[in-house]
């Protein structure tokens, strides 16, 4: 019986040589042939079965990347829309804030001009009394100033009445000479016949000297017009200024060393007319100072010292004017009623 052996020959460039295998060297061989091509068939259906699984995997992970897409797509769109939202109400609240904020700017403005214009009301209110107890004040003094009984109450009526009063005295102070003409001493040689200092006889003076420095301011006694500026030779007055005044009175001004104002011109009350001096026939600087009415010379003195307050004084002093005839345009009181009779 032959013995079953495996004969295996292997050529090199040496040659050929053969080795023989046992029976078990052979079945070692076949299980080894068997397993190779087993595992040959189970590494193919492992790895068919694996590819299968990793492209169901990949199948799977890109299904959940384009889950996971649409998802952050969603959450963004959402997120966009919610921050844009939150945007706009943030801008509305903030609008809302700064209107609020200018709201509350313009009341706090309003408030503080309220609070000012309520300090000032009450500094009104109180200026208002104290303006009215300091025109209760000057009332009861012009009462005194115009030489009237004092009132025991002083009413809207009696305001009026004294207002109405002062105007219609001021209205004839500024129409008929009153008051000093000039800052001088007087001279002892007022009004009337006296000897001349220089003719060297009695004549008639016919005003009031005020001895003076020359240059010392000359002013008018009344409104009016100027009817003579100039040196008048003929009357010895030197610069001579005359005024015409209403109601028929002219003032003298004479001996004046520079003359303010022109013939022709008006002149105001306590206007500057001239400065006083020495020129024409005069013994010394002095202002030599006329009243006179309807041409006729009147004695100054009553006219110098008349004012608001004794103003019934003139009439009852000065004689020579007509007064009666003024009743027509304000009632001159008791003097003139006097006077009249």
């Amino acid at each position: 019986m032959l013995q079953k052996k495996l004969l295996i020959t292997l050529t090199t460039s040496r040659g050929s040589r053969q080795y023989t295998l046992g029976q078990l060297a052979r079945y070692l061989l076949a299980l080894f042939l068997v397993m190779s091509v087993c595992s040959f068939f189970v590494s193919n259906l492992l790895l068919v079965k694996t590819s299968d699984e990793l492209e169901y995997l990949e199948q799977g992970i890109n299904s959940l990347s384009n889950e996971y897409e649409n998802t952050l797509d969603s959450i963004s769109s959402e997120y966009e829309s919610s921050l844009d939202s939150l945007s706009n109400e943030y801008e509305k609240t903030l609008g809302t804030q700064e209107l609020q904020k200018g709201q509350l700017d313009q009341l706090s403005q309003t408030l503080l001009q309220l609070k000012v214009e309520r300090d000032q009301l009450q500094e009104e209110n109180l200026r208002i009394g104290e303006l009215n107890d300091t025109l209760d004040a000057s009332l009861y003094g012009l009462e005194d100033l115009l030489g009237l009984p004092v009132s025991e109450k002083m009413t809207s009526d009696r305001a009026d009445e004294l207002t109405v009063m002062t105007n219609q005295r001021l209205f004839f102070l500024s129409l008929v000479p009153n008051g000093e003409p000039i800052h001088g001493l007087r001279i002892n040689d007022g009004f009337g016949m006296r000897m001349h200092p220089i003719r060297k006889a009695r004549v008639m003076h016919n005003g009031i000297d005020f001895k003076a420095k020359v240059g010392t301011p000359v002013y008018a006694t009344a409104d009016g017009a100027v009817e003579y500026a100039g040196f008048n030779k003929a009357s010895g007055f030197g610069n001579l200024i005359i005024i015409q005044h209403g109601l028929g009175f002219k003032t003298y001004y004479a001996h004046l060393s520079k003359l303010k104002i022109k013939s022709g011109s008006y002149v105001s009350k306590g206007q500057l007319i001239g400065l006083s001096g020495n020129t024409g026939a005069s013994t010394g600087p002095h202002l030599h100072y006329e009243v006179r009415h309807l041409y006729r010379a009147i004695n100054p003195e009553p006219f110098v010292a008349w004012n608001i307050g004794n103003f019934d004084s003139l009439f009852s002093n000065v004689k020579g004017v007509k007064w009666a005839s003024l009743q027509k345009l304000y009632p001159l009181n008791q003097a003139l009623q006097t006077a009249q009779q």
